[in-house]
């Protein structure tokens, strides 16, 4: 008698829960309710109303129609180089944030360090918190006259107008997160005897992180907004300059252009920062 073997059937994979791909269309829904839906309906109004405000015979400003229409060169070519300051928008974007890179940069290194002295020493807190206050209340581009007589270059000189406009929220928010380290902390690195370094990188640091993180939004945004003003003086390549020979030249378009690249870029600049002290902070940082 024949024996026939059998094939042990093979476990099917288990269906996908219709529960779980329910509850993830609810959420993304949800989202996009409260958080993408609202700013849009806002925008759309906004731009309904300037629409119908800028059609109008003898309107000051152009429609936003009319602004995609004069400037739909710039916006399909942004990468175009013809030598000199004739380069696409992306190119003087880019100039931009370089300036803002290395001034921006030099401000954390600076105001990090300031701000954990000024926590940390009373002495240093009464002799530099004066100077302090009364820096800070300069306008950024009246740094500028100062910066070109002193560098006597362009470029050195708004690196460091964007330096002197975004240290001092940078010196403050540390300053002030170092006072606030709770005594416990303190007690905590004497006990188990933490060297000055293990102090500063277990206990300073990530206690006063949630601080620190928001004197560099705040600086990062400043900094956006100094090297705008700045360019617009100093001339070169960069979209501060872009924006004032536009308007040397009548092109209003090209300046509303350059505003709405201007807000996308400073709202981008914002984000990366807020990402990177939640990230940083386990998300205890000021969303």
């Amino acid at each position: 008698m024949d024996k026939t073997e059998t094939i042990p059937a093979l476990p099917l994979a288990a269906p996908a829960a219709p529960g779980a791909l329910r509850a993830w269309t609810t959420g993304a829904l949800k989202g996009f309710m409260t958080h993408v839906l609202p700013p849009l309906l806002i925008l759309a109004v906004l731009l309904a109303v300037w629409q119908a405000l800028g059609s109008r015979p003898g309107a000051a400003l152009p429609a936003p129609s009319k602004v995609v229409q004069d400037t739909w060169d710039l916006i399909a070519h942004p990468w175009y180089d013809h030598g000199g300051n004739d380069v696409g928008i992306a190119w003087q974007l880019l100039a931009s944030l370089e300036r803002v890179a290395y001034g921006y940069a030099l401000a954390v290194v600076a105001g990090v360090s300031l701000g954990v002295l000024v926590g940390q020493s009373t002495w240093a807190l009464r002799g530099l918190d004066p100077l302090f206050q009364v820096l800070r209340t300069v306008p950024p581009l009246a740094w500028l006259p100062i910066s070109l007589a002193g560098f006597r270059d362009g470029h050195p000189s708004a690196i460091f107008v964007i330096f002197i406009t975004s240290i001092w929220p940078i010196i403050i928010n540390t300053s002030i997160g170092i006072r606030n380290i709770p005594e416990d902390y303190r007690n905590v690195a004497k006990v188990i005897r933490l060297n000055g370094f293990e102090y500063f990188a277990r206990i300073m640091l990530p206690a006063a992180a949630p601080f620190i993180f928001s004197g560099l939004r705040i600086g990062v945004g400043l900094s956006w907004l100094a090297i705008i003003a700045a360019e617009m003086l100093i001339g070169g390549v960069g979209i501060g300059f872009f924006i004032w020979d536009a308007w040397n030249s009548s092109r209003i378009s090209d300046i509303i252009l350059a505003l709405v690249y201007v807000g996308l870029v400073g709202f981008a600049l914002d984000r990366i920062v807020a990402a990177i002290g939640r990230k940083v902070t386990r998300g205890t940082s000021a969303a």
